[in-house]
């Protein structure tokens, strides 16, 4: 059986925040669910930052990271969509997954807020 752990980056902040940075280097799986709540206008703008840094490494060097796959419609003839991030314009959720070309050590996400909600980001990792 494998083990997975539940990570709560963002928990229902309401200004624009980054979390901390959290080290996932032994995941075979990496999934993000992104929430955006309370919406009147405005939105949430998710970003994803990434790093190689060793595990003992008290400050990991960060770098915007694009290999995270949408879970967005498409036909069967196309690719997976790539992105850096999401942006939510409504109350709702959004799921990316880390593509597993990808070996990430440390995951930081960061939430740009434009006029009000509360926004939440999780990540689960599967060892």
């Amino acid at each position: 059986m494998n083990n997975t752990e539940l990570i709560t980056a963002l928990n229902a902040v309401t200004v624009t925040t980054s979390s901390d940075k959290f080290y996932v280097g032994n995941a075979k799986r990496i999934s993000l669910l992104f929430r955006r709540a309370n919406h009147s206008a405005g939105s949430s703008a998710f970003a994803v930052k990434a790093s190689l840094d060793a595990i003992g490494t008290t400050t990991p060097i960060m770098t915007a990271f694009n290999l995270l796959i949408d879970n967005v419609t498409n036909a069967n003839t196309l690719t997976l969509t790539r992105v850096n991030g999401k942006t939510l314009s409504a109350d709702g959720d959004a799921f990316l997954f880390v593509d597993q070309m990808a070996k990430v050590n440390w995951l930081e996400i960061t939430v740009t807020e434009t006029t009000d909600g509360t926004h939440s980001a999780w990540i689960l990792i599967e060892e």
